[in-house]
């Protein structure tokens, strides 16, 4: 399994709007599926409404998706934690 970062459109409500989203899967096509399955059960969007501008693989450690680092745990503790920027609280 790798980390795959997919960024793209898709309707949200009555305007298009840019999404990304960070998912592990095993190749850019489980990603895609995987991100059809977000968009579809979270904002029932039809998948033909998606476009995808990129499909990339990134390092899990810099990712700040929970799903991620919780697939990455052992991996991202054996390098030596994360590397995304931590917004700071006010």
């Amino acid at each position: 399994m790798k980390a795959y970062r997919v960024t793209g459109t898709a309707p949200f409500g009555s305007q298009r709007q840019p999404f990304t989203y960070d998912v592990p899967a095993a190749d850019n096509d489980a990603a895609a599926e995987h991100v059809y399955s977000i968009l579809g059960s979270r904002h029932r969007i039809k998948r033909r409404s998606i476009n995808f501008d990129g499909i990339n693989e990134i390092d899990p450690r810099t990712s700040t998706e929970p799903n991620v680092l919780h697939h990455f745990r052992d991996e991202i503790a054996a390098k030596g934690g994360t590397i995304a920027p931590v917004a700071e609280e006010e």
